[in-house]
């Protein structure tokens, strides 16, 4: 038997009398170039010996190789010393069969399992289209490229790779494969019979990655394979192709240690999705090791990130700022901090949020409704409880809906109990949908008061508070404040206390709707208790934290306690930076300034609205905006502008009209109730007034001192002057007495009650 050998030099871990890391990978797809009887050396390992050869032993040049690992290209030497052979055939590194198999930037870590099964279903005549499924992040095309390195051999016409990314019309699959075959069209026929004739009698490994955006272009594959006798085809695709013959390859997350019970050092580095962190992290600070001191946050970073590879590779790139440790406080909101990946990587491949985002666009508008709603449950949950919970109002099956979510990689399906399937998602794309549906529009009211009495008729603590603190936020915009605080208050009375963190989000929810409704000594309570649970936590970055120093702010300005209101909105506003949270950020310059708006800077609070309404243009928050043109048109109303200030109130009106935010709305109709006043457009006025008084009844704002007692009074007397009891002369004059007085303030235009309170979750 001729012995083949390679030889490669680089820094590694030793444990157990093994060794790990880059080098010794390096050193394998430099072995398996190699033929029997012939030694290879690299450049690395070449310069350390060439000096001290002994006599009658030469390197050989062979050139730059492209090795199997798809990396760097690796200039290769060989030994040729007496007694060897020296003749060999070609190196079997890339370049000795066709491909296009792109080079990349960073070693593969672990999945040898996964490769090898892979590659070993591609060997089985049975196999001709082998679909690799998963979540965006699962590192699906990385898997299909090192399969098709390890097999290349095996295909004598070669292996190409296509990537479909840059399509969304199925009509262009035909041409997108045709042009790494270098294949073009001809007016003769076809394009598709051509791709057929030239593939018919080659024997080739064809890569489609990306398939899910042109799913309607499967056919073509399937016509492709069933004309093509020797073709094989490996597709990645979030979304299974559903052809005849199809096998599918669901890609594993990478494996995670136990956090609870943690192995040694030594063991817990072999766990994949520490390896990769541990690698990537080094890429980026050379030093880094793990330690006692970091080894539970390292373990707990990559299982909260379920050890998905993108995500993974996002966080251990944060290594050059953070800690550990640091980061993992930090991890309260994943789609925030997973940002930033190397700048030639596709869009949505450098931020997490990205990468779902190109999964939840996939969704059709029914899918989209019922991904959303999924996320009010925590942890796994049954089709018996997501049709009860979920129930989409016959827009979509729920059994259908979770087989399309299934297929999509959103959901996931694991066996419980006595064989029941339950459904649950990956933490980072649970984040996701819980997001969405704080943004959303159709919160489904009436099925999310369904989960809630659910939640807590079954003592469901935790879900019950995850729901009432990620809903608080509908409540507070749409103005159902009674019914939130019920279901919030009732959710905290329950036993079992729940997480810290879930109790103080409710609770935050309680002192804003609190607030909303004049209730100033229960608003103050529940936020100083919600400040005392993070306190004991020790949470320096909180989101729940934030919102908590926002609402008590406001209390502390409904009191007039102009120096604690500025205190907790400049905490506030150096927490949201130091967070990077945008709409906290621009909801603590509008809460500030507010502040300078009451102590009668004018000038200071223009400016200050002003850079608030950049902020929320910035992310698109039409709420934010809203808020900030009507307080800015108080501004400028106090100012003596009043055209300006009617122009600016009207643009805010609007927003919230669209918004469907009534409470809001109320208060801005009734700005512009009194601005008509002061121009005396009387009809206009009462007009405003009418539809401003009807609004604050549906929303509950009546009973409290938020709505200026003006809107009753000043429609009513618009009724009587209808009816012929006043004439227009004296109600004129009345108005022009009242405005030309300092002692009537509780008719004027008032600061919209939303930017008194809270900025938006």
């Amino acid at each position: 038997m001729r012995v083949r050998m390679a030889l490669h030099t680089g820094a590694t871990q030793e444990r157990d009398g093994d060794y790990f890391g880059p080098p010794v990978n390096r050193v394998a797809r430099l072995l398996s170039a190699a033929h029997g009887g012939q030694v290879l050396l690299s450049l690395t390992t070449q310069e350390l010996v060439r000096d001290q050869l002994p006599p009658n032993v030469e390197l050989w040049d062979l050139g730059e190789q492209r090795l199997k690992d798809l990396i760097r290209p690796e200039r290769v030497f060989q030994l040729v010393a007496a007694g060897l052979p020296s003749e060999f055939p070609p190196l079997r590194t890339l370049e000795s069969r066709s491909n296009n198999l792109p080079l990349q930037p960073t070693p593969l870590v672990g999945r040898e399992r996964e490769v090898q099964e892979i590659a070993e279903r591609l060997r089985s005549e049975k196999v001709r289209l082998l679909t690799l499924t998963g979540p965006g992040g699962t590192g699906k095309t990385r898997l299909a490229l090192q399969a098709g390195a390890d097999l290349f051999e095996e295909f004598e016409d070669g292996v190409f790779f296509v990537a479909l990314a840059t399509i969304t019309d199925a009509k262009l699959v035909p041409s997108t494969i045709a042009g790494p075959l270098g294949i073009k069209e001809s007016a003769e026929q076809p394009l598709m019979e051509t791709l057929k004739c030239y593939l018919h009698h080659k024997h080739l490994l064809l890569i489609l990655d990306n398939f899910e955006q042109v799913l309607e272009g499967a056919p073509i594959v399937g016509e492709l394979v069933a004309a093509c006798p020797k073709l094989k085809v490996v597709a990645t695709s979030r979304i299974p192709l559903r052809l005849y013959g199809e096998q599918e390859y669901p890609v594993p997350s990478l494996t995670l240690p136990d956090t609870r019970i943690l192995p040694p050092l030594k063991v817990l580095t072999q766990y994949e999705a520490v390896r990769l962190f541990v690698e990537r992290a080094r890429a980026v600070k050379a030093d880094f090791s793990v330690t006692n001191e970091n080894a539970p946050a390292v373990a707990e970073i990559c299982a909260r990130l379920d050890g998905l590879p993108l995500a993974i590779e996002l966080a251990a790139a944060r290594v050059r700022l953070l800690s550990p440790q640091a980061m993992l406080t930090r991890l309260g909101n994943r789609l925030k901090l997973l940002k930033g990946g190397a700048r030639d990587l596709p869009t949505r491949q450098q931020t997490l949020r990205g990468t779902i985002d190109w999964s939840y666009e996939l969704l059709t508008e029914e899918e989209k409704t019922l991904f959303v709603r999924l996320s009010v449950f925590a942890g796994g949950h049954t089709l018996e409880a997501i049709e009860e919970i979920c129930d989409s109002g016959g827009d979509i099956d729920a059994l259908e809906g979770v087989e399309s979510l299934l297929e999509k990689s959103l959901l996931r399906r694991e066996e419980g109990p006595n064989g029941e399937s339950r459904f649950d998602m990956l933490e980072t794309v649970h984040e996701y949908a819980r997001e969405k549906l704080e943004e959303s529009g159709e919160a489904e009211h009436n099925n999310m008061g369904g989960a809630l009495g659910w939640a807590l008729l079954r003592g469901e603590t935790e879900l019950a508070l995850r729901l009432g603190g990620a809903l608080w936020w509908f409540w507070f915009v749409r103005g159902h404040y009674s019914e939130g605080r019920r279901w919030l208050e009732g959710a905290l009375a329950m036993d079992g206390r729940g997480s810290l963190e879930s109790r103080a989000r409710a609770l935050a929810g309680v002192g804003a709707l609190a607030l909303e409704q004049d209730e100033l000594d229960r608003a103050e309570e529940a936020c100083e208790e919600g400040l005392e649970l993070l306190v004991h936590e020790a949470t320096e970055r909180s989101e729940a934290k934030l919102y908590l120093l926002l609402s008590l702010g406001h209390v502390a300005l409904s009191r007039e306690d102009h120096s604690r209101a500025t205190a907790l909105f400049e905490e506030s506003l150096a927490m949201s930076r130091d967070m990077e949270h945008g709409l906290g950020l621009a909801g603590s310059v509008m809460s500030l300034a507010t502040v300078s708006y009451e102590q009668g800077d004018s000038q200071r609070a223009t400016e200050l609205f002003e850079e608030s309404m950049d902020l929320f243009r910035e992310r698109g928050d039409k709420l934010g905006l809203a808020w900030c043109l009507i307080n800015l048109g108080l501004v400028v109303y106090s100012r003596g502008d009043l055209g300006r200030a009617a122009k600016l109130t009207e643009e805010g009106v609007a927003l919230l009209r669209e918004l469907g935010a009534g409470a809001d709305t109320a208060i801005g109709l009734c700005n512009l109730g009194w601005m008509a006043l002061l121009q005396d457009d009387l009809g206009r006025a009462a007009d405003l007034y009418e539809e401003s008084l009807a609004l604050a009844w549906d929303t509950g704002l009546n009973r409290s001192s938020s709505l200026p007692w003006r809107v009753t009074h000043a429609w009513l007397e618009h009724r009587e002057k209808r009816s012929g009891r006043r004439s227009c002369g004296v109600q004129r004059r009345r108005y022009t007495k009242q405005r030309a007085s300092p002692e009537t303030p509780t008719g004027s235009p008032r600061l919209t009650p939303a930017f008194r309170r809270c900025a938006r979750a």
